[in-house]
């Protein structure tokens, strides 16, 4: 008797043991299965909320903008701008791409280097320490054509890698594209997006041309402009616009010592900007979702590039 009964404690043991197992397992399951469903609803959440901050970037943009001849980090659009709501909040950041130089503009509709650009995105590779030669590999890149510029490359030197890469042999549709250039390096790219822009804020005849934004570039653009544009002359046009921003090309003659750079550079800079990059980040408990969009705030449909992670 005592046998059974030690039996049958045993049996109530290993049956209970297994039943705390299986419920564990479900509670387990369960709270997967929820946090999977929250995750995915915070996701969505954070997904809408990020396109609504560039939806509401356009908006701003298009306000602020509205009958004025000029555009600077002094507007309400340069500002950060931070909204907070019961599902989450979205921080709003728009940086004027008419303020960098536009790396399309270094080839010409007709297939030659254009000596501006050239010269400009010579004058900031050397400010970056970046090799020379990299622009012609560049050029080369962009062109139509299958000849290599002295320091260049085009489908042969591509082929010949492994894997073989394909030359897109037209103008740049991403700054990360550059990766794949000859001689471009994955470290050259952070030192160089600041500065440079694929969209171009000004075209002529449809091709893209040299034109920067004077109250919006930052002071390694301005540089690249003229030889006679050294720190501190960069320095004194960036505090003028702080003070007062320009309205006119024109008006930067009324720096001190720049009044041959004014009419030097005609046609090279302007005074408001045309192009945008909003980049809207939302965050919904502790999922975030990130929209990078390129915009032209004035056209019927602004929006030119849209990138989501």
């Amino acid at each position: 008797m005592r046998n059974n009964r030690g039996f049958a404690l045993l049996l109530v043991l290993v049956v209970t043991t297994l039943m705390v197992a299986v419920v564990s397992e479900l509670i387990h399951q369960v709270y997967v299965d929820v946090s999977i469903s929250r995750g995915f609803r915070d996701g969505q959440q954070a997904s809408l909320l990020a396109e609504s901050g560039v939806y509401g970037g356009i908006k701003l943009l298009q306000i602020s903008l509205q009958n004025k001849a000029y555009s600077s980090l002094t507007d309400q659009w340069a500002l950060p701008n931070r909204l907070d709501d019961e599902a989450g909040n979205i921080e709003i950041a728009i940086i004027d791409e008419g303020g960098k130089l536009n790396l399309n503009a270094l080839v010409s509709q007709n297939g030659e280097i254009d000596p501006l650009t050239l010269a400009a995105l010579k004058r900031l590779g050397k400010r970056l320490e970046l090799p020379e030669g990299i622009w012609d590999a560049v050029a080369d890149w962009i062109d139509s054509d299958d000849q290599p510029r002295p320091n260049g490359a085009e489908t042969t030197y591509y082929q010949s890698l492994r894997p073989p890469v394909f030359t897109r042999n037209a103008p740049l549709s991403s700054l990360t594209e550059l990766s794949m250039v000859r001689g471009m390096t994955l470290e050259m790219l952070p030192r160089l997006q600041p500065y440079l822009t694929v969209f171009a804020p000004v075209l002529v005849l449809g091709a893209p041309v040299l034109q920067v934004n004077i109250n919006t570039a930052p002071r390694e653009v301005l540089m690249a402009l003229d030889d006679d544009i050294d720190e501190r002359m960069a320095d004194r046009i960036m505090e003028e616009r702080r003070l007062k921003p320009f309205k006119g090309s024109g008006e930067l003659s009324r720096i001190s010592g720049a009044e041959r750079l004014s009419s030097r550079l005609s046609g090279k800079i302007s005074c408001k900007g045309t192009l945008f990059r909003i980049t809207s980040t939302a965050r919904v408990k502790d999922t975030v979702r990130t929209v990078e969009a390129v915009v032209r705030p004035d056209d019927a449909t602004p929006i030119l590039s849209w990138q989501e992670q």
